[in-house]
C-alpha cells in the first residue's frame, strides 16, 4: 500500500514556528475557575479594608470644620483594628468557655463590656443593639 500524500502549507512570516509557544489570546479554563493567570495578565492587588471613611464622616458630623492629617488617620485606623481585634478575641474566649461554635450577640456585648470600661461599655453596648435592630427591621420589610 503506497504512503498517503500528506498536504503541507507553507508557513508565514507571521505565524509562530511552533504553535505550543504561541501567546495565548482567550483565558483558559484555570484562569476562568481564579487559579491561575494567563500569559501578560495583571494580577490585581488585593484591598486592605480600612476604616478611614467612617473615621472621616464621624469627625464631620463632630467637628465639620477639622480635617486630619494622614498619619493621625493610620493611628486611628490601627485604633479601630486592635479594638475590633481585641473584642473579637475576648468573643471568642467567651465562646469556648460555653461549648458554643458561634458567637453570638450575646458574646460579643460581654466581650465590649470586659474590653471597654465603665460607661463607654454601656454606650457601645446600646449602639450596637440598635444597629442590629436596624438591620433587621430593614430585612423584614
Amino acid at each position: 500500500m503506497p504512503p498517503k500524500k500528506v498536504a503541507v502549507t507553507k508557513k508565514s512570516a507571521a505565524e509562530p514556528k511552533d504553535a505550543s509557544k504561541a501567546p495565548m489570546t482567550t483565558k483558559s479554563s484555570i484562569a476562568k475557575k481564579g487559579k491561575g493567570l494567563v500569559a501578560g495578565e495583571k494580577r490585581k492587588k488585593k484591598r486592605v479594608g480600612t476604616y478611614s471613611a467612617h473615621i472621616y464622616r464621624v469627625l464631620k458630623q463632630v467637628h465639620p470644620d477639622t480635617g486630619m492629617s494622614s498619619k493621625a488617620m493610620s493611628i486611628m485606623n490601627s485604633f479601630a483594628n486592635d479594638l475590633f481585634e481585641k473584642i473579637a478575641n475576648e468573643g471568642s474566649k467567651l465562646a469556648t468557655y460555653n461549648k458554643k461554635s458561634t458567637l453570638s450577640s450575646g458574646e460579643i456585648q460581654t466581650a465590649i463590656k470586659l474590653v471597654l470600661p465603665g460607661e463607654l461599655a454601656k454606650h457601645a453596648v446600646s449602639e450596637g443593639t440598635k444597629a442590629v435592630t436596624k438591620y433587621s427591621a430593614s430585612i423584614s420589610t
